[in-house]
């Protein structure tokens, strides 16, 4: 007789990974640290700019 399952136990079936497939967001960028370092010394150099022309201008 011949076999007539539908699956062949040879062949491996290949899973899709759902987390290399999802797109990396806003959030991801903004958790890198030398992202963040950069950030933090553009807003001190606007913030020490803003304080001098208020203060001492």
């Amino acid at each position: 007789m011949f076999e007539t399952s539908q699956s062949d136990p040879a062949v491996p079936v290949a899973v899709p990974d759902p987390v290399a497939d999802e797109p990396r967001g806003c959030l991801f960028a903004l958790s890198q640290p030398p992202l963040m370092i950069f950030l933090a010394v553009i807003g001190i150099l606007l913030l020490l700019a803003a304080v001098h022309d208020l203060f001492l201008l």
